[in-house]
């Protein structure tokens, strides 16, 4: 990356400071781009979902899988819990959705409280294994709440077989004017398909492990028995192991990070699969250099741009995160070693400019709790708006969880020093509701922010890109007017 017209900056810079400047370019298609990470992770898309509880679970994993991305399950889930979620994701199909199945004989009422977990927005209803119809909101409207499903239910289902091209399932749905089908094997059923999972199919290339199953990660403290734990995390199967904490340039995480590395050796040589280690979090260059020597493959970087995070205002510490990540990207570079830009980013463009100061993938948290995929339960204001209840991992909310074993002293001595918002509404868009809706909007900008830097990878995208300084006016005449001035 360099700055336009050589000139270097005099202060740190956030991503509304910066802007890209478009080159000469030979790449004429937004599908001549690669987005694939080169972090060694096998992402083929440049986006992780955060290890936040608010954020990441079984849903989001499989769902940013298999549209090529990574969910880190957080280090406050009990490793029994990571161990099924793993085992689930790893159980899912690459390209078939996880069903919402329900009885017959359950309630209305059940039934439509369990819509809201899938983007789809369809239950199929099960019997013996085999679809029976499938039920959805509209069949749930004006009905008894304590009505059973096979009485509402559409019974008239069109189902599709397993087997078939994405562009088969799509000429199929389209054909029969259908949102959404049960997908069967042998009369019983697998998954199911959606127009736009089908189209989206033929556009992203699922993140799979060696055995073609879905990746997902897991973070592990650096508190307690670290070694053990990370055991058990790659027993059970993790693809990317995060060592987390706030402040990753500490002594603690430098003690910790070989313990993680020698646990992930020990379980590479007896399984030939070597699984990378990232860790953080940290704004500089002497950080990298630190955290690289100590065992991490991948760097964490990032201190308060997060929009749950209070750290800033709370403590003064922290860097506006361009910057950073362009300072740590550079010293992880001659190191080997990849950063990913963790927090701050609001829309398409920050991730692409992230990518430009040289990250190898980009973390987003808050932005992805308000989709359907997101562990939380959906709830509706007085205005009738969607929302998920959000909330930073150094809250009172999730200190609380994570000290869950402490005395009760302990306890309340360590709830002084809480920082991060404990509960915030992250509001569905209703345009963009689910995950992969956001990742469409995120992956068009920033395939087309490759084709203005003419690069065809993530690589040649952070060697390519021009980045201008701007004033706040000159980042405000980029925003779109949605009504007339």
């Amino acid at each position: 990356m360099e700055f336009l017209n050589g000139l270097q900056p005099a202060h740190d810079l956030t991503y509304n400071d910066v802007f890209m400047v478009p080159r000469r370019s030979a790449v004429t298609s937004r599908f001549d781009v690669d987005l694939a990470a080169p972090d060694g992770t096998g992402t083929t898309i440049p986006l992780v979902v955060a290890n936040m509880t608010a954020v990441s679970g079984r849903r989001m994993a499989e769902t940013i899988a298999r549209r090529g991305g990574v969910a880190i399950i957080p280090q406050d889930i009990p490793l029994d819990v990571v161990a099924r979620t793993v085992a689930r994701v790893k159980a899912a199909h690459t390209i078939f959705d996880t069903p919402v199945t329900v009885d017959p004989a359950m309630t209305v009422g059940e039934a439509l409280s369990l819509l809201p977990k899938r983007a789809h927005g369809a239950a199929v209803v099960v019997q013996d294994g085999k679809p029976l119809g499938l039920f959805t909101e509209r069949d749930g409207s004006e009905v008894d709440r304590f009505a059973q499903v096979h009485e509402v239910m559409t019974s008239d289902v069109t189902t599709v077989e397993a087997g078939l091209e994405p562009q088969e399932y799509f000429d199929l749905l389209a054909g029969s004017h259908l949102a959404v089908a049960p997908v069967v094997e042998g009369g019983d059923l697998v998954g199911v398909v959606t127009r736009k999972g089908a189209l989206r199919s033929t556009i992203y290339t699922p993140a799979v492990d060696a055995e073609d199953r879905l990746v997902v990660g897991a973070a592990v403290g650096i508190n307690g028995d670290v070694r053990a734990k990370t055991a058990s995390l790659l027993a059970a199967g993790v693809d990317v192991l995060v060592v987390d904490t706030a402040h990753g340039h500490q002594h603690k995480m430098l003690d910790a990070l070989p313990l993680v590395r020698t646990a992930r050796d020990e379980h590479a040589t007896a399984t030939g699969h070597r699984v990378p280690v990232a860790a953080g979090n940290v704004v500089s260059a002497e950080g990298v250099e630190d955290l690289v020597a100590a065992g991490a493959d991948i760097v964490k970087v990032g201190v308060g741009p997060g929009a749950m995070c209070t750290t800033r205002m709370m403590t003064g510490v922290g860097r506006p995160q361009f910057s950073a990540v362009l300072e740590c990207a550079e010293a992880a570079r001659g190191l080997g070693a990849s950063v990913w830009a963790d927090g701050g980013v609001r829309y398409p463009r920050d991730v692409a400019l992230a990518l430009a100061a040289g990250a190898a993938s980009v973390m987003i948290g808050s932005w992805f709790a308000g989709t359907h995929e997101s562990p939380g339960d959906l709830r509706t204001d007085a205005d009738g708006r969607a929302y998920k209840e959000s909330f930073g991992m150094a809250s009172s909310r999730a200190v609380a969880n994570r000290t869950r074993d402490a005395a009760g002293f302990e306890r309340a001595r360590m709830a002084l020093f809480e920082e991060g918002i404990s509960s915030s509404r992250m509001y569905l868009d209703p345009e963009r509701p689910g995950v992969e809706d956001l990742v469409d909007a995120i992956t068009a900008g920033v395939r087309s922010s490759f084709t203005y830097a003419g690069a065809r990878t993530v690589q040649e995208f952070g060697d390519r890109a021009v980045i201008g300084l701007q004033s706040a006016a000159g980042y405000d005449e980029g925003r779109p007017l949605h009504r007339s001035w």
